[in-house]
């Protein structure tokens, strides 16, 4: 046997044992037992079970008898009935969702349903948190008499209904602070509204309240209450049975940050001029959510009532036409479900998105393309729940005969598959630490256990206007793996520029969930159908394919490679930034320039091009970082080294395969933080 053959078994054997060696050290999810958690773990201030009397409450259709037909798109009952807001007891990928996270956590869908099925609080229901007991009134989510049976948590002397006193005294605990469904109900579901020049048939109570975003940010704020914040800035889990010490979402681990990401903004702070971009007839200054959100139409409050030029629409236009979707599809003969309002909703949504951002395209010296995505919205781009959402930049590249010659962010839409190379993914994904990952039996890094994650991996979003880096991270949204400056609403990407091409296709996209997400929330349901539910709707749906929120096209001038400074030469000034480049003291996106091969990197091949390409008189320069060259080899592994490696993987085995249910995940449990942690 040669020394070749005797290397490319010793690989093979390796490859095998690693193999091996990986199948037996992986934590198996599949025996993971819940964490333990109680209803207490979750319990916080607000309206609890038991505070409101739910004969007061009616239901969509009750409210229906004057708030529909009204004849114009604003229609209240309509616009909202083809809603994701309508459909929140509906949607599949909420109960996929659900499912798995009460099988990482027990009793955390208690907490998750308080947002998105809020009338089970009403009925009880939600005390169930599997979502089983959940009645045909409960899933209609957020519907009309819940919404304006709200009351301001902040009692205010002359703009609160008198009322609201006594119902905020009669509470256990009023809440303090915005977020996490933390909301508080008239206990006889006595309706307030925004107009005082009304005559219904029903008691109506004026409500400032119902004009402001911290309305709406009482459940587009959301924090793991389970997960607390720690002075160094990390976050742990609680300890077991014990309700957190503070009820700010700043001290919560971030699942969803909109509200906080709006109010520190430049939208809350005296509202921005988007000249008429949202609002509907309204236009104008935009500085609420309801601005955006509920645009301005005119039209019919009720269908005996005056016209008025200055009616809300109900429709709650966001990102959601996906999820509107596939609740159209899994009730298709649910009479319950209006499919022409779903389909004018997610129209809606579309257009939403087709709003949230604008793009400028410049080429920059040197073959460089620059992608500016600007954030038009009042919050991060994306924003919401963050498990599956995206947006980003494809660029695709042709020549003189439109033939394509290099594309970044390509889509494969028969696989769903997006190729991230070279491109600007926006997104934020969260994970676990060594110590949650041992204390849950999990891999630490990256997860789609969202119940038990307590780090963010990642948070590429673009911040909205008014941005400050100190005050989100304070608020627990921070930017990361990114840079943007305070004040920054845009990212610029880059993109390394092919001599051939003389046309550049930019489109950013955004995608509701991904492949890699479905197919987690399908494979690791072990609880209910709707993981099989969900991946079998997103297959027939299309795949979730990507919705266009921006898009350009930019001619394309000739260029020469190197040239850093756009001056038409590869001098000495260019010769300093390459080197610049070639050190990694600057930003690599800013060296696409000095990329003569296009591999995305600026090394030695490219110092050898740039000096090949010189043009000053004096002779090119030298680069000590690429004085003569090193050669890595790749160790031969011996037979003693496999034999080895063979023994540790004996080793492993008979200790996993030995133990009963291989350390039961509560023994992990209470190794974490001293016992305390969740801990049965």
């Amino acid at each position: 046997m040669n020394q070749r053959d005797s290397r490319s078994r010793s690989c093979m054997a390796l490859g095998q044992v690693l193999a091996w060696l990986l199948i037996l050290i992986q934590p198996i999810d599949a025996l993971a037992d819940a964490v333990p958690a109680t209803l207490r773990d979750f319990h916080l201030s607000g309206t609890q079970v038991g505070d409101a009397n739910a004969e007061s409450f009616q239901s969509p259709q009750q409210c229906s008898a004057c708030h529909s037909d009204t004849g114009g798109s604003a229609d209240p009952y309509a616009s909202w009935k083809g809603s994701l807001m309508a459909n929140g007891g509906r949607d599949p990928l909420f109960f996929a969702q659900l499912a798995t996270a009460n099988q990482d956590v027990a009793n955390v869908g208690y907490f998750c349903l308080r947002c998105h099925v809020p009338m089970a609080v009403v009925s009880g229901t939600v005390e169930v948190p599997d979502g089983s007991a959940l009645s045909e009134r409960d899933r209609d989510g957020i519907d009309c008499h819940f919404c304006h049976a709200m009351a301001n948590p902040r009692y205010g002397e002359g703009s609160s209904p008198p009322r609201d006193a006594t119902i905020l005294a009669a509470l256990e605990s009023v809440p303090v602070h915005t977020g996490n469904a933390m909301f508080v109900l008239d206990p006889d579901g006595v309706r307030r509204g925004p107009r005082g020049d009304t005559e219904p048939s029903h008691e109506l109570l004026v409500s400032p309240y119902h004009r402001s975003g911290a309305l709406c940010g009482t459940c587009h704020d959301v924090g793991n209450v389970a997960v607390s914040r720690q002075a160094d800035g990390s976050y742990r889990y609680n300890a077991l049975d014990t309700p957190p010490e503070s009820e700010d979402l700043a001290s919560h681990f971030p699942l969803e940050r909109t509200y906080t990401e709006w109010k520190l903004s430049a939208f809350a702070t005296g509202g921005v001029d988007m000249d008429g971009r949202f609002g509907g007839d309204g236009g104008g200054v935009v500085s609420t959510c309801q601005d955006c959100h509920m645009p301005v139409r005119a039209g019919l409050a009720c269908r005996f009532g005056p016209q008025r030029d200055d009616l809300r629409s109900h429709d709650f236009a966001g990102a959601s036409s996906w999820s509107l979707d596939i609740i159209g599809r899994y009730y298709a003969d649910d009479p319950a479900v209006d499919q022409q309002a779903l389909a004018v909703g997610m129209a809606a949504a579309d257009d939403m998105l087709g709003r949230a951002a604008s793009l400028d395209l410049h080429q920059e010296a040197g073959g460089v393309l620059r992608a500016r995505v600007i954030n038009e919205s009042g919050h991060k781009l994306p924003t919401g729940h963050i498990e599956g959402r995206r947006a980003w930049v494809q660029v695709r590249l042709r020549n003189g005969q439109g033939n394509l010659v290099r594309e970044y962010g390509g889509y494969d839409t028969a696989t769903a598959e997006l190729d991230e190379t070279g491109t600007m993914v926006y997104e934020m994904a969260v994970g676990l630490s060594a110590a949650a990952a041992a204390a849950t039996g999990n891999v630490p890094g990256r997860t789609t256990h969202m119940a038990l994650a307590d780090t963010i991996v990642k948070d590429t979003r673009i911040p909205p206007r008014g941005f400050s880096n100190d005050d989100y991270a304070a608020a627990g949204a921070p930017v990361v793996g990114r840079r943007y400056a305070d004040g920054q609403y845009w990212d610029d990407a880059r993109f390394w520029l092919p001599t051939a091409a003389v046309t550049a296709e930019v489109t950013v996209y955004y995608q509701t969930v991904t492949r890699h997400y479905i197919e987690a929330l399908r494979d690791a349901n072990q609880t209910d159908h709707w993981g099989q539910t969900l991946h079998d709707l997103w297959e027939d749906s299309g795949r979730a394919p990507p919705i266009t929120m921006a898009t350009g096209v930019l001619a394309l001038d000739g260029f020469t490679r190197g040239d850093f400074d756009g001056d038409g030469d590869i001098d000495s000034q260019d010769a300093e930034r390459f080197a610049e480049c070639l050190a990694g003291t600057v930003d690599a996106e800013t060296c696409r320039a000095g990329d003569f091969d296009g591999d995305g990197l600026v090394d030695c091949s490219d110092a050898a091009a740039l000096i090949a390409a010189w043009t000053e008189p004096q002779p090119g320069p030298g680069f000590d970082a690429c004085q003569g060259s090193a050669i890595h080899a790749i160790p031969t592994l011996l037979p003693r080294t496999l034999t080895l490696l063979a023994g540790l993987l004996m080793m492993i085995g008979a200790v996993r395969l030995g133990h009963p249910r291989f350390l039961r995940q509560r023994n992990r449990v209470r190794s974490f933080r001293g016992g305390s942690a969740w801990s049965g």
